[in-house]
């Protein structure tokens, strides 16, 4: 499958991402791994002539909306962000009546009809840098309040959370940080801001999981607890094979990263198949958010 996959990446002039989350094999067989700030400016860059994103619905569709002429190919259809359903467009219409001064900062993990409703995306990379530029005192971020929290200790602003949540980095509680740090009690512990702020405030740094990599990287600390999705480990373990990585807790899986498989990925390649597709209406004003975004 490994051979037949290579062949056709050559055959079709396609090219694989992969998100961090990702099983380690449709990891190791991508042309590149990342966050969604690293894969989304890739799918915007890159010259081919079609994307294959092992990862979730939004993903897809943000390369879709970057990468018009491109065909961007999502393995496994059902492959959804449980957070990104936590708010639609009516919602964030009904949301600016509420409050007509506030910029609407969209998490990229929403939708595309999401993103065409906001002023502009942020990643939770940039999310401080993002809020920051805005000339708004009053902010509204939808749909991660976890992530909408920690930027707010971070701004001089407002900032409005929704009610939405990731449900991996939600479960992350106190105990498992005082458990993973008897367990190995030399280890950084760096979690991510998707995290609840009492796990927030026992760590040691808060990193996108790009940002988890860096920083682990330049690090004279051979040890780290990761506070994130567990597939993170296998990225982190590859490029860093001298260095210790534990998991904060091992229950800590996105059921919908992990639907991606080695032979679903051949057949997107052999099919072309399923097609991930924006309308243009929708496409044009969420590019203009995310566009916004990458700019900054």
């Amino acid at each position: 499958m490994i051979q037949e996959i290579h062949r056709l990446k050559k055959e079709k002039d396609a090219v694989i991402l992969a998100h961090n989350y990702q099983i380690p094999p449709v990891q190791d067989l991508a042309d590149f791994v990342g966050d969604s700030l690293e894969l989304s400016r890739t799918a915007a860059k890159i010259d081919c002539t079609m994307v294959l994103f092992c990862g979730v619905d939004f993903m897809a569709e943000t390369a879709a909306i970057l990468s018009p002429r491109k065909d961007v190919v999502l393995p496994e259809p059902s492959a959804r962000c449980p957070m990104a359903q936590m708010v639609t467009a009516d919602q964030v219409r009904e949301a600016r009546e509420l409050y007509p001064e506030a910029s609407v900062v969209c998490y990229v993990n929403s939708t595309a009809e999401v993103k065409a409703e906001s002023d502009i995306c942020c990643t939770s990379a940039n999310a401080i840098s993002v809020v920051s530029s805005l000339p708004n005192r009053q902010v509204l971020m939808v749909p991660d309040e976890n992530l909408a929290r920690y930027v707010a200790r971070h701004v001089d602003k407002e900032v409005i959370p929704w009610n939405g949540y990731c449900y991996v980095h939600d479960r992350f509680r106190p105990d498992d940080v005082l458990k993973a740090r008897r367990l190995h009690p030399q280890a950084e512990l760096l979690v991510h801001p998707e995290c609840r702020p009492e796990v927030i405030d026992l760590a040691d740094g808060v990193f996108s999981t790009s940002g988890m990599a860096r920083h682990a990287k330049a690090s004279r600390t051979s040890e780290f607890i990761i506070g994130t999705e567990n597939g993170m480990l296998h990225r982190l373990k590859k490029e860093m094979p001298q260095k210790e990585f534990y998991p904060l807790s091992t229950d800590a899986i996105c059921q919908n990263m992990k639907k991606t498989t080695v032979d679903k990925l051949l057949n997107s390649l052999r099919t072309g198949q399923p097609k991930v597709e924006v309308p243009e209406a929708i496409a044009v004003r969420a590019r203009r958010a995310i566009e916004k975004m990458l700019a900054i």
